[in-house]
């Protein structure tokens, strides 16, 4: 464990049941959902890809507006 992490922790220790369980789940959502965006983009790379291809060649094309955003 690192030394940030536990210094973390003993901030923590020190807070009441309520909230360092309200931190825990927390942070447990967090981790879950990184590690769900992280697995939703490595089984998305090829679709990515591919949208990729066709936007550059719908621009190629001349198929495409160019967007002015003030």
């Amino acid at each position: 464990m690192t030394e940030l992490l536990e210094q973390l922790f003993d901030r923590v220790s020190k807070l009441p049941p309520a909230e360092q369980d309200e931190i825990a789940n927390w942070i447990m959502k967090e981790l879950d959902s990184e590690r769900k965006w992280d697995t939703l983009f490595v089984k998305s790379q090829d679709q990515l890809s591919e949208m990729g291809a066709a936007a550059l060649a719908e621009n190629r094309n001349g198929l495409t507006e160019e967007m002015k955003f003030e």
